[in-house]
């Protein structure tokens, strides 16, 4: 089963516990507009992330691809959050 956390205050996040939680992991960054499909049926350990309602601004893309994240995508369409990660993790796994 996966385990969801929820984080507030980005820059606390992505530069002291992101670069503990992406080692030995695939780190998948769901964001619209992003180069690569989303993969179907990955094995080992993923950290997937998820941006709010709205998406995440411009900066903090940049910061998460620059700490190891893979920039992801489902498609044209945005999706609310809560159907995103639904759909995000049947495809994955």
């Amino acid at each position: 089963m996966p385990r969801v956390t929820l984080r507030k205050g980005f820059r606390p996040f992505v530069e002291d516990e992101l670069p503990g939680l992406l080692h030995n992991r695939r780190g998948l960054l769901a964001h619209p507009g992003m180069p690569n499909a989303c993969p179907r049926g990955i094995e080992g350990d993923t950290l997937l992330l998820i941006g709010p309602e709205g998406g995440f601004i411009e900066w903090e893309v940049e910061k998460l691809l620059a700490a190891g994240c893979e920039g992801i995508h489902l498609g044209p369409r945005i999706l609310r959050v809560e159907t995103a990660v639904t759909a995000l993790l049947a495809r994955l796994f």
